[in-house]
């Protein structure tokens, strides 16, 4: 990797800072940084989150994303608020078990149109079978909010 990498790489780095997002540096990227004890890392154009604990992948699984004309934003996160069942006011009262906002009103959680999983379909959230929100949920409970990170790319 050249200096083009490092370059982009800091760029990225000052960018989520600037915006008050939770700085993680994942596998040596940085020497001497910690990482978080949970990562998951949601991939909006596999539409795929993948789960690790300690620094070991343990879970992959598929999600919805921002359908067109809508927006899941990209960077690093901590979540804010859990609610192990909770109900949009803004979207017809839609069930959002097992939920974790980590921006505003964004927020990770179980949804029963699980037929639209791998495919954009969400008004912005990120859309997890329910049985797999049930799974990160308890994984942010163990570990803390603190120790758990949401990272969200193109």
């Amino acid at each position: 990797m050249g200096a083009g990498w490092a370059g982009a790489l800091a760029a990225r780095i000052w960018r989520a800072m600037a915006a008050g997002a939770a700085l993680v540096l994942l596998s040596g990227a940085l020497a001497g940084a910690q990482a978080a004890a949970v990562v998951a890392r949601v991939d909006l154009s596999s539409q795929r989150m993948t789960v690790t604990v300690n620094g070991i992948p343990q879970y992959s699984w598929p999600v919805s994303t921002a359908r067109r004309g809508y927006v899941t934003p990209t960077g690093a996160y901590r979540p804010q608020r859990l609610y192990r069942s909770y109900f949009s006011r803004k979207y017809y009262n839609s069930p959002m078990p097992y939920s974790i906002f980590y921006s505003g009103g964004y927020a990770i959680h179980g949804s029963y149109a699980v037929n639209q999983l791998g495919s954009p379909a969400s008004h912005g959230c990120i859309r997890l079978h329910p049985g797999n929100a049930a799974t990160l949920y308890s994984l942010v409970q163990t570990y803390g909010r603190g120790n758990t990170v949401i990272l969200i790319t193109r």
